[in-house]
């Protein structure tokens, strides 16, 4: 069953101190737009029904979801 990820709770940050840091960081917003666009390519892939991706193909997207998960962790760590 295809979940969405809660990028807020994961991270261990409210959301309120994500949005001050956005504000403050145009490359951490474009992080977080772009994992939020990734996570909900990976769950439109894992609810598909006849279109359905390959095993590979749904791996690679959920890989790239932690590289740029990995990319706002480090971008808030700096």
């Amino acid at each position: 069953m295809p979940v969405i990820h809660d990028l807020f709770q994961d991270l261990k940050i409210s959301k309120e101190d994500i949005q001050q840091k956005r504000t403050k960081d145009p490359l951490l917003d474009s992080l977080i737009n772009k994992y939020s666009q990734v996570d909900a390519e990976v769950v439109k892939a894992e609810s598909a029904q006849s279109d359905a991706p390959s095993d590979d193909a749904l791996k690679k997207l959920k890989e790239k979801r932690v590289q740029v998960k990995q990319k706002i962790v480090d971008r808030l760590q700096t």
